[in-house]
């Protein structure tokens, strides 16, 4: 059950650091469209740019590994 406890938690981590990428690129995104355009950015184009920014940023976590605990009961000192 360990094994499956530490794939979890990194999918959970690897989930969350996109989608916070994902509302800080819609966020700056919003703000430069309202600066440029002196309008609200529609929603459509806000999602695909935010969606855009999240396959790169997936991809990216995907690769990462989670590090090995050291076993500290190692009679090898």
């Amino acid at each position: 059950m360990d094994k499956h406890l530490g794939v979890t938690m990194i999918f959970w981590k690897r989930l969350l650091i996109t989608v916070l990428v994902m509302l800080a690129t819609s966020f700056i995104i919003s703000a430069f469209w309202k600066s440029a355009f002196s309008m609200i950015i529609p929603s459509y184009i806000a999602g695909v740019v935010a969606g855009l920014s999240a396959l790169p940023v997936w991809e990216i976590l995907r690769r990462i590994k989670p590090k090995k605990e050291k076993n500290l009961d190692s009679t090898n000192r």
